[in-house]
Formats: C-alpha cells, structure tokens, sequence
C-alpha cells in the first residue's frame, strides 16, 4: 500500500449517481480503500453504500444522523484510512479506469503536488472549476471583468500550474493533507476547495490541473431541490473566505462594499435559475 489511494466520497441524497461513482472508483486502478460518509440522506444512497461494502472490503461508509457540511465529511473520511494518497470525489463525478494513477503520477512528478483533472458535463462541456484563478473581491469592485476566475486549458501543458481546482476531484498527498490541516470546516458547503488550494500554496504545496486525465461531472445532483440551502452557504463561504484571505489588507469601506455585495447579491441569486452570479463566480464563470 506504499503507493495506495484512498477514495473520500462524501454524499447527500445522491442516489441518482452514487451507484455508477462507487462502481467506477472500485474498477479504478491504486485504489486500495474508499471511505463513504453520508450527510443525513433521506433516500437509497445508504443502502446503495451497504450493497458495495457488502462486496467489496476496501468499501467503508460513514453514516452522520444529520448534516455537519461537506468540508467536515472530508476529514472525516480522510481521518478512517490510512493510505498514503487521498482522492476527494463528488458522487457525481465520474471516473475512467486509469485517472486516479495518472493524477498520482503527475502529483509525484511535481514533487507531491495538490492535483486536479480536467472536468466536462455530459455533453462534454467543460466545468470552468477545474481551472480557476484566486478570487479577488475588491478587484471584482472595481471592475467586474475581474470576477472570470476560469483559466483557459493550456494544451501545451499535460499538467497546468494554476492557483485552484475543483473538490469535485483532487488528489493529493496524506502528509500534505495532514500539513494543512485538512478542509477548513467552517464552510458548510462550496468555497472549501478554493481555500484548501490557497492554503497550499501558501505552505508551498503546488497546484495543478492534469489536463491529460478527464472525468465525467454531472454538477449539483444532490443541490436540486434545495436552492436556498445551497445558495446561503454559497455566499456564507464566500464571506469566510474573504474575511480570511483579503480583508486583512482591504480598508473598511472596502470590507463594507464586500459584505454588502455578497449578501445584496443572496436573494437575487435565489431568482435566477440554477443560482448564477455568486453560484458562477465560485464556479468560476462571473461576469
């Protein structure tokens, strides 16, 4: 198990993919335990889980009673293995047979890097989270070209430096995890990947995005049906992570115009289909 990854999967009402994820991370090559934790699901996706733990040993699942946000089921399951990799996977992400070994390559050639992979819809569309720019929220102010975090794919690169990737998929050294102190658990739900990059990166960790290894994601599976519950904590982790990362160098008038742009911004991204604006900008597609 010296070079071993372990499979963190955190899911939430996810019946509708959770089978065919599970299926496909138990088919993937270096995958030697996957950890289930479930927040509080009300449909099949416990039972889904039994059923793979049940033939398969490398399959442990989580059951929380309620539902204490995603960053925290994160370390939970991080915190049930021992494998020297961990791989954070959305349930309705989709991987291919070799995608978790060639992520652990590239994150070995690069000196154990914080790596993720390039994400498309269904369609093949590309998720413009998988390459994303910090977010700069006083540059947003003043101009809101700024609020386009996606970075374009670099095809001349096989792995692109880049300043965040998506949670949907990463992987990354344990010690590396370990160093950071995981995901940060004051964010309930979105933002928490933003942050962990940033924070590599301040302790010297790259980050990249293997632009060679490509995973299905079908986004929001598990957010239909909840758009004010998604889009409170969507502008909650925006806030968290400014008042971590910027404010300490933006004035006050400054903190009040951010403040009051996120949380002016909070009812009229409940109107928009799909909460655009705030719901982008984490995404990475604003403006």
């Amino acid at each position: 198990m010296s070079d071993g990854v372990a499979v963190v999967v955190v899911s939430h009402d996810s019946e509708e993919t959770l089978d065919e994820c599970l299926l496909r991370v138990r088919a993937a090559e270096g995958v030697v335990q996957v950890r289930v934790v479930d927040n509080g699901s009300t449909d099949s996706s416990l039972s889904i889980v039994q059923r793979h733990a049940l033939a398969d040993a490398r399959v442990r699942f989580i059951a929380n009673p309620d539902n204490p946000g995603f960053a925290a089921a994160c370390n939970q399951g991080a915190a049930d293995c021992d494998a020297p990799w961990l791989a954070f996977l959305n349930p309705d992400c989709f991987l291919p047979p070799d995608a978790l070994a060639r992520l652990r390559a590239h994150a070995q050639a690069a000196g154990g890097a914080l790596v993720g992979a390039d994400l498309v819809d269904a369609d093949g569309r590309r998720d413009p989270a998988a390459r994303r720019h910090d977010p700069d929220f006083a540059a947003m102010l003043r101009d809101l070209r700024r609020a386009r975090l996606a970075i374009a794919p670099d095809p001349t690169q096989s792995l692109q430096p880049v300043e965040a990737v998506s949670g949907a998929l990463l992987l990354l050294p344990r010690a590396a995890f370990a160093r950071l102190g995981g995901f940060d658990p004051g964010y309930r739900l979105h933002v928490e990947d933003l942050d962990l990059c940033r924070r590599a990166r301040r302790a010297g960790i790259a980050v990249a995005c293997a632009n060679d290894v490509q995973a299905v994601h079908l986004r929001g599976v598990s957010s239909r049906g909840r758009r004010l519950f998604v889009e409170w904590h969507k502008h909650r982790g925006l806030w968290r992570y400014f008042h971590r990362f910027e404010a300490p160098r933006r004035t006050a008038w400054q903190r009040g115009l951010v403040f009051a742009a996120i949380w002016l911004h909070f009812p009229l991204a409940l109107l928009r289909r799909g909460g655009a604006g705030s719901a982008a900008i984490v995404r990475g597609e604003a403006g």
